[in-house]
């Protein structure tokens, strides 16, 4: 498919959605890509990209960033608290933000080092109980608690359970964001951005569609 053909449709879905372009993102999920697939991407302009793992992103990213400028790198999976320090040196934002010991983990290396990436916190709208995520109901809480320890909060992020209409988990988000006065909203991938761009998305997530498939699993 490639990038010029996910940026085509997502501006339809900005247009068809009554929305500017620009306030949405796409984020390329380079993650278990291999360096020259990633490079292309660079090559084409493209700026923002998506990591899971800090150690991968280790390997890849600071290369790249002294070779381009502009480069964005987010984290899009789960951080543990042990990674907290280097996730921060890392990364411009964490998508993960989903307990009250990584929230206060961040806020004290975020005192220590005077800076802190942008952060969402990660709602598990489904409330699978194998997925990471604050549940639905502790949101409110959990995000005055995180605003309370001065982090820099700009959204939320959930993953919808993938045998249920994306729709319902999308809008789910959304309440809970306008709620909150939170303006970032990361939802959408490869197979549903379009939907999550209608209901506010300002973060798609889209991998292999850019890239092609993955050569490992993640």
């Amino acid at each position: 498919m490639g990038l010029s053909e996910i940026e085509a449709r997502i501006d339809k879905a900005c247009k068809a959605a009554s929305r500017p372009r620009e306030d949405v993102q796409l984020i390329a999920v380079s993650k278990v890509q291999p360096n020259d697939r990633v490079e292309a991407v660079l090559r084409q302009g493209h700026r923002l990209f998506g990591e899971n793992k800090v150690q991968e992103a280790a390997a890849k990213w600071p290369a790249f960033k002294a070779k381009y400028d502009g480069v964005s790198v987010h984290l899009i999976g789960p951080l543990q608290s042990n990674k907290t320090r280097q996730a921060m040196e890392l990364f411009d934002a964490i998508h993960t933000l989903d307990r009250p010991k990584l929230a206060k983990t961040i806020a004290r290396l975020a005192q220590e080092m005077g800076t802190c990436p942008d952060l969402f916190i990660q709602i598990n709208t489904g409330e699978e109980p194998q997925k990471a995520g604050v549940a639905p109901s502790d949101a409110d809480g959990f995000i005055a608690d995180c605003r309370g320890l001065d982090l820099p909060i700009k959204g939320l992020m959930c993953i919808p359970p993938v045998d249920e209409t994306p729709s319902l988990h999308f809008a789910l988000l959304q309440k809970l964001a306008k709620r909150n006065d939170l303006p970032g909203l990361s939802m959408g991938m490869s197979s549903d951005f379009e939907q999550a761009i209608a209901f506010g998305a300002t973060h798609v997530r889209v991998g292999s569609a850019i890239f092609g498939e993955r050569t490992s699993s993640a």
